[in-house]
């Protein structure tokens, strides 16, 4: 079995051209410009909520500081500084359409290698 992740953005060509050029994401043109990507390794976690529900896009890398630099380097805007959580290092940055997406180094139990 698969996964398939839906982006939704405001600008769903900007974004698909920053996941394509700026991130390097491996990807197929489904038909008309509409690219479905590859996506790196991933897990799946399901976190309790009494609020609203919903889904939420990470990335993960081994080093940030390195990641963040790379992607800065490229014209990415981060939206929050590094902050530690128990669980990893996590920041946020913006994507041309106005969304958002986390990235993170991990300090967990990894179930996919990086």
């Amino acid at each position: 079995m698969g996964s398939h992740l839906i982006v939704f953005s405001r600008d769903a060509e900007a974004d698909r051209a920053f996941f394509a050029d700026v991130l390097g994401q491996q990807h197929v043109d489904a038909g008309g410009g509409w690219l479905i990507f590859k996506l790196p390794p991933a897990e799946l976690a399901v976190h309790p909520s009494d609020g609203p529900t919903g889904q939420e896009l990470y990335f993960m890398c081994d080093d940030l500081e390195a990641t963040v630099r790379d992607l800065q380097a490229k014209g990415v805007e981060f939206t929050q500084g590094v902050s530690e959580e128990r669980w990893g290092r996590l920041t946020r940055f913006r994507l041309p359409g106005g969304g958002e997406v986390g990235m993170y180094e991990p300090r967990h139990p990894l179930a996919v290698d990086l």
